[in-house]
């Protein structure tokens, strides 16, 4: 018994071996791609590796790494996570936007109380003073420069 299983692995062996041959491959001149167990004669030909590597063992994922199922989820919809994260980035986007409509208003205000009244007065470290006109034009420029840039 130990004999036959002895003479059926050997030829085992030897059978993978045999099937084991030369691949050739070379290029006619027309183009054309062959391959073949024997090279042309008087053509150069490459050998083609035809051996197929043994796969790598793959380590164990942790809990955290196992891929979730997401056939429970809806397909247009994104996942939890994703869902939260887009909210609080709509929220800041839509308050980040109502401070500048309300800053867009408060220099439109400023703006034309600057154009329409060349005689202001301000109020610096607890003192009034009133605007010199090259201070007025001065602001007025600032003004709609800042207009330009935030609120068109």
């Amino acid at each position: 018994m130990h004999r036959m299983i002895l003479a059926g692995s050997l030829l085992l062996v030897m059978a993978s071996s045999a099937m084991a041959s030369q691949v050739y491959k070379w290029v006619d001149a027309q183009g054309i791609t062959h391959f073949g167990a024997q090279p042309p004669e008087g053509q150069a030909a490459t050998t083609v590796n035809t051996s197929i590597p043994k796969p790598r063992p793959s380590l164990p994922r942790l809990d955290s790494e196992q891929p979730k199922p997401e056939a429970s989820l809806p397909k247009n919809e994104p996942m939890g996570d994703q869902k939260a994260i887009d909210e609080k980035v709509k929220a800041k986007v839509a308050s980040q936007e109502a401070e500048r409509r309300k800053y867009c208003e408060t220099i439109r205000t400023n703006l034309a109380q600057l154009q329409n009244n060349p005689r202001l007065r301000t109020e610096e470290n607890g003192e009034v003073r009133r605007l010199k006109e090259e201070e007025r034009q001065s602001r007025i420029k600032d003004a709609e420069k800042a207009i330009r840039e935030n609120c068109e």
